[in-house]
């Protein structure tokens, strides 16, 4: 993984290089259309505050668990013991980008979302508040911070979502046999080059002509770049959007040409 300093150091050459978030410049009416209805979506949507409320009481919370490791770790947390308020600290999505998944879902309206990496289950939260219609499925590795997460769906009421605790080498293949057909992915965990990019391929597998895949961290590592990279050339990929924190894949055969945004966020 990248030190702080290299990661600040990508971070600003990606501010002074990305596209201005406005939309200026951008000829895909597609990519356009998520600028301004997603991206630039000011509005404080009603879960907001709730999810927001249990992210705070995670970041206070000091219960220490011990947790299993499938992937490539934590960037500052090296024992398997700690504390679920340092968890969260870590390993959370931001509010802004948590809630950026949630204009996603609620604009696409994908029927089924798959989740890689449940955590405390805030970003789940989010996706799942966004489009009670559909189903959220989400997979944790660890057992214990599967159980946090399962506790913070229940304070928030949220019945659309499925748990799938275990190894995503076990539990992965299982879940798309009964799933079939994935509308929308978030993969936000192992943060390695070749889980990631089997990830896309099984899913891929799975996927329609509009499923869209979201992945976290794509600036992490050499690991993560190099993953994000041979996704974007990949056949089926069409559009891209490096937001530098996660990365946007839509494979959607109307477009006719491979197009790759970089976009200020």
């Amino acid at each position: 993984m990248y030190s702080p300093f290299q990661l600040a150091k990508k971070y600003i050459q990606y501010r002074l290089t990305s596209s201005n978030r406005k939309g200026h410049g951008v000829h895909s009416p597609f990519v356009f259309n998520f600028i301004h209805n997603v991206l630039r979506d000011k509005k404080n949507y009603a879960c907001y505050t709730a999810i927001e409320n249990q992210r705070k009481k995670l970041l206070q919370n000091e219960t220490i668990i011990e947790i299993e490791d499938f992937g490539a770790g934590s960037a500052t947390l090296k024992s398997n013991k700690r504390a679920v308020k340092n968890i969260a600290a870590s390993s959370l999505k931001s509010a802004k980008f948590a809630q950026l998944l949630y204009r996603i879902v609620q604009y696409y309206k994908p029927a089924s979302v798959l989740e890689l990496g449940t955590s405390f289950g805030i970003t789940t939260a989010y996706m799942a508040n966004a489009n009670k219609a559909g189903k959220v499925f989400t997979c944790e590795g660890a057992a214990l911070i599967s159980a946090v997460a399962s506790k913070t769906f229940s304070n928030l009421c949220i019945e659309n979502i499925e748990m799938i605790q275990g190894n995503f080498a076990k539990t992965l293949q299982p879940l798309l046999k009964r799933i079939v057909t994935i509308n929308l992915v978030f993969i936000d965990g192992n943060h390695r080059k070749e889980p990631t990019i089997e990830y896309f391929n099984q899913i891929l597998a799975h996927s329609t002509p509009t499923t869209i895949f979201i992945f976290d961290d794509i600036h992490w590592s050499s690991e993560m770049e190099t993953a994000w990279q041979h996704i974007q050339q990949h056949a089926s990929v069409t559009v891209t959007i490096d937001l530098f924190f996660i990365g946007l894949v839509f494979i959607n055969h109307d477009f006719k040409v491979k197009q790759h945004f970089t976009i200020k966020f």
